[in-house]
């Protein structure tokens, strides 16, 4: 690694270096193209100094043209107003001299009308002077006529007085047999209608009947008892199937920890075994010779260390005396592979004949370290002439001992002949092979140990778990159950409710119905005595009326005669005026005739003179004659003469301003041509410096790179050999990496892994546990919602109910209403309301008529708005659809829940006004403007006795 963060590290100098050559080149071609841009930047600035003095010379030749236009359009202007004078003069003389024709026949016209006005203002003065004495005449016999007119209405105006008076005498046992007739007429309904309901209700008392009702009551009820029994063992049996699966899910997380902590154990364990493998590789050479062997179909051959093994503390004693040979590729027999050592160029190899076990004559004074080794024989020939010793000095006492040939060992390595000592200290104690090899089968053991506790530990694990769902799944099924045991009690407690309910409402209605029957027995008998007082009262009154006829006769005879002779003096009257109004018109409009003939001579004289005036102007202007003309004409020519003079200086002055803008024009194109230049070389400056930029930060990125990795840039390239490039050095690293990944994958992270992942594992079990323990609330925050609604449902709808019951018979004068329960569900049930008035047997409340539904409803909302009545109640035109007779109904019980609630109603029905005790009207006394009227009745009922 630090040979690949070295070779790495070099490699990035060298891409700095040439990075560094190419930002130096960069800088130099920039510099080269910003003096070529201020040149040509130059030359721009040159180009708009000379563009400025052209454009300061264009102007003042435009100014220059722009007043000698001035002049020339000025002339322009003086020559037409000179023209247009000349023939205004000439219209203006013609327009004059028919102006004066037009005077004098208006003068002669004038003169003419003047004698025609005069002649008929004397024509109407003199039949003026002829009708005014009959006029008088006339009005003095109308004023006459109209005195006998006044006298004869004061005649009638009496008769009239005596008349009224004879009505108003007359008029009172009249109303008084009206009024008792349609009281007799509404006696003998009301009787007839209480008969009826007394009838219906008698044969309605012999329909209730609450037997049948009781017993299914009852029966209900021990049902009820039973399945609150049942539902507590059902529930029993749901606890012990959750108490099953909590000690289940505990046994499950304990196997579950120890899985973990066994697969931890695994993947380390595997870590190791295969660092251990690929430095027993390493150490064994296989790196070198792996090609080689497996194109010889050797490559399936072990190794001599992977045959033998030692006993605990000698491995370093039996690796220093087969040293090599550990390497050595065990074999059959050394003919096999003779023909093909020929065929290997570089490296070392060794090879052991397994099958030939040569033996030599031991000591019998020393223990053998072949003793100490086991495994194949061949490795045991090996060591054999060597012979252990505990330790250095007894090694040493035990050399006398020693033939040719042979040796001792000391359990650390220290190899001793009978004239020579060979010392290993040069490697670590952790790399012996026997020991690495003896960890390795020993990990090996451990690894298939570990699996099978995985193993076995999954197997467990998932038993577990589908013991636990089928718990869960029982757990679930005793739930639903229970739910649906629950739910089938609902619909037994919905059903028992309504049974009691309508139990309740057959008692109710059973004793409503004996009220009933004795209020209409007393109201019968009281309207059968008021209806026997009507009669006496009405033939009174007829009697009286037959004494008032004769009266009524005469007073009608004298009318009539009264009427004839104030007929014939209102006729006369009227022809006297007719004729006196005619007169006055004529005479008004003869006078009127005078007065407009008289203005109309005044005003035509005024005409006259004032034409006369304006023929004597007209005269006076044209006695000048020509002389505004020959002045016009003389200016006329001298402005044309100014004309062609300003005309001339105007063209040359076009001429030069043209010759301006052309020399404008060029050098604007040279300017043009400037910027162009100039931009080609901006883009290519600013280009260069994009590339440079990009340069300078990846030269930058390497020299960050090179921090990071703790190296100094300047003494990475000063050590960098001469010969050092990039390609070279990138293969060296790929070799390098090659290398590193033949140590196979060594996972050094697992244990922060593990942690992080255990980690993780106990916050979902936490959330686990949260979302169970959240849903049970959950499920018990709706199983005490539905309880808590029902029961409040409950209780609402009978006391609806029972509000409505006695509501309805007040609105309706009898009759019964209820409501009723859709389903046996109190959650989603409906609610019906069955309504029958008095005398009908419908079935749906859509049989009834409006002003019946109107009733109906104004029941239901009051028996609704007495459960939590508000401080005030609006009602807006709620009688309108209902009859004189039902109005009253609602009348009283509007008064007497006021006595409760505040009512603000809006009515248009005196019934309904007469119970306020306040009223508010609005009235339009003039078309458009509404006012406010409030009347205290009580106050008014006060002043009324007073």
């Amino acid at each position: 690694k630090e040979e690949e963060r070295l070779v790495r590290a070099q490699l990035q100098a060298l891409k700095w270096k040439a990075l560094n050559d190419k930002v130096q080149g960069s800088e130099s071609r920039i510099r080269d193209l910003e003096v070529k841009l201020e040149a040509c930047i130059a030359d721009q600035r040159a180009m708009d100094a000379q563009i400025e003095q052209q454009r300061e010379q264009h102007h003042e030749l435009s100014d220059k043209l722009n007043e000698v236009q001035g002049r020339y359009y000025g002339l322009g202007a003086d020559i037409a107003r000179v023209e247009q004078s000349i023939q205004h003069t000439k219209e203006r003389g013609n327009q004059l001299r028919n102006d004066l024709q037009q005077t004098i026949e208006a003068c002669k016209a004038g003169e003419e009308q003047i004698r025609m006005d005069q002649e008929q203002l004397e024509e109407v003065s003199i039949e003026l002077t002829e009708i005014e004495p009959h006029y008088e005449l006339v009005k003095e016999e109308s004023d006459a006529a109209n005195d006998n007119l006044h006298e004869a209405e004061e005649r009638m105006q009496q008769w009239q007085v005596e008349w009224d008076e004879f009505n108003h005498q007359a008029n009172e046992p009249r109303q008084r047999a009206q009024v008792e007739q349609s009281r007799i007429q509404h006696l003998e309904q009301s009787v007839e209608r209480l008969r009826d309901r007394i009838e219906r209700l008698k044969g309605e008392q012999e329909t209730l009947s609450a037997g049948p009702l009781e017993e299914e009551v009852a029966m209900l009820e021990e049902r009820m008892a039973e399945a609150d029994m049942k539902i507590e063992d059902m529930q029993a049996g749901v606890l012990t199937v959750q108490e099953e699966m909590k000690t289940r899910r505990e046994h499950n997380n304990q196997i579950n920890l120890e899985l973990d902590q066994a697969k931890s154990e695994l993947q380390t364990l595997k870590g190791r075994h295969a660092s251990l493998e690929a430095l027993q590789q390493a150490a064994m050479g296989e790196s070198d010779l792996v090609e080689w062997l497996a194109q010889n179909n050797l490559d399936d051959k072990p190794r001599l260390a992977q045959q033998v093994s030692a006993d605990s503390g000698w491995e370093k004693a039996v690796e220093t005396v087969l040293g090599d040979y550990l390497q050595a590729v065990c074999v059959d027999g050394l003919d096999a592979v003779t023909a093909v050592v020929s065929g290997l160029e570089k490296g070392v190899v060794s090879f052991l004949d397994t099958s030939q076990h040569p033996s030599m004559p031991g000591n019998q004074y020393l223990l053998p370290l072949a003793d100490k080794v086991q495994g194949e024989d061949t490795a045991k020939a090996l060591t054999a002439g060597v012979y252990i010793a505990d330790d250095i000095a007894r090694a040493l006492q035990l050399r006398g001992q020693l033939r040719g040939g042979e040796s001792l060992i000391t359990p650390d390595g220290i190899w001793i002949g009978p004239n020579w000592m060979r010392v290993a200290r040069d490697s670590n104690q952790e790399d012996s092979v026997l020991k690495r090899q003896k960890e390795l089968e020993s990990a090996q053991i451990r690894l298939q140990e570990l699996e099978a506790t995985v193993d076995n530990l999954t197997e467990t694990l998932t038993e577990g778990r589908e013991s636990l769902r089928e718990l869960e799944e029982r757990r679930e099924q005793a739930q639903r159950e229970l739910t649906d045991y629950s739910r089938s009690i609902s619909d037994l407690k919905a059903q028992l409710s309504a049974k009691q309910v309508r139990l309740e409402q057959f008692s109710m209605r059973r004793e409503r119905i004996s009220n009933e029957l004795d209020e209409c027995r007393e109201q019968q008998a009281h309207e059968q005595e008021s209806l026997g007082e009507a009669r006496l009262v009405l033939q009174e009154a007829m009697d009286v009326m037959a004494k008032d006829t004769d009266q009524r006769e005469a007073l009608l005879k004298q009318r009539d005669d009264i009427k004839h002779h104030l007929d014939q003096v209102k006729q006369s009257a009227r022809g006297g005026k007719d004729r006196a109004h005619q007169l006055a018109l004529q005479v008004q409009q003869l006078k009127s005739k005078q007065d407009s003939f008289k203005q109309g001579l005044e005003r035509l004289r005024q005409q006259l003179a004032t034409m006369q005036e304006r023929r004597s102007g007209i005269e006076e202007q044209l006695a000048l004659g020509d002389d505004p003309f020959v002045e016009l004409q003389a200016e006329l020519e001298e402005k044309l003469e100014a004309r062609l003079t300003v005309e001339e200086e105007l063209t040359a002055a076009r001429r030069a301003q043209e010759e301006c803008e052309h020399t404008l024009r060029a050098a604007e194109k040279k300017r043009g041509e400037a910027e162009q230049a100039a931009q080609g070389v901006r883009s290519e400056l600013e280009r260069h410096r994009m590339d440079w930029q990009g340069m300078r930060v990846q030269r930058e990125n390497l020299q960050a790179q090179l921090t990071e990795s703790q190296f100094d840039l300047e003494t990475v390239v000063e050590e960098l050999p001469q010969e050092a490039n990039e390609t070279d050095w990138t293969q060296e690293l790929e070799r390098i990496g090659v290398r590193i990944s033949r140590l196979g994958a060594i996972n050094l992270a697992a244990i922060d892994e593990f942690k992080s992942q255990s980690e993780r594992k106990n916050y979902l079990d936490a959330q686990h546990d949260d979302l169970i323990q959240a849903l049970e609330t959950l499920e018990n925050a709706i199983r005490k919602i539905d309880r808590e609604t029902r029961t409040r449902f409950k209780e609402t709808f009978d006391k609806v109910t029972s509000g409505l019951s006695e509501l309805f018979p007040k609105v309706f004068g009898g009759g019964h209403a209820y409501l009723e329960l859709t389903g046996d569900d109190l959650l989603d049930t409906g609610v019906a309301i069955m309504a029958r008035p008095p005398g009908k047997k419908n079935s749906t409340i859509h049989l009834l008529s409006g002003g019946e539904k109107a009733l109906t409803a104004i029941a239901l909302v009051f028996s609704i708005f007495q459960l939590n009545p508000a401080p005030f109640c609006m009602l807006d035109e709620v009688d309108a659809p209902l009859d004189d007779a039902n109005v009253g109904r609602y009348s009283r019980m509007v008064e007497e829940m006021s006595s409760r609630v505040q009512f603000i109603y809006i009515t248009h029905n005196k019934i309904a006004m007469e119970m306020a005790h306040q009223l508010m009207g609005v009235t339009m006394h003039e078309p458009g403007v509404s006012r406010l009227v409030t009347v205290d009745v009580e106050e008014a009922a006060a002043m009324a006795v007073a």
